[in-house]
């Protein structure tokens, strides 16, 4: 039996999808507050970039850190 693993999603496609979704939340709840409907669709495409930037360049976690090698003593 093998043992089901969620699948690899490149790390651009997911902060796409961060940017995409927060910046729909923007505008939408710009638009429920009264923000007329072009500027908060203005609105929510910068902060939608910005955030898409934002996770792009800071939320890919680095690879594990290997622990040091101790030099081999001298024999």
């Amino acid at each position: 039996m093998s043992h089901l693993r969620p699948p690899s999603i490149a790390h651009g496609v997911v902060s796409f999808l961060w940017g995409l979704f927060f910046g729909a939340f923007i505008w939408l709840g710009s638009v429920a507050v009264g923000v007329t409907g072009a500027t908060a669709f203005i609105m929510g495409s910068v902060a939608g970039f910005l955030i898409f930037l934002a996770v792009y360049v800071y939320g890919a976690d680095g690879p594990p850190a290997q622990p040091e090698r101790r030099a081999a003593r001298p024999r």
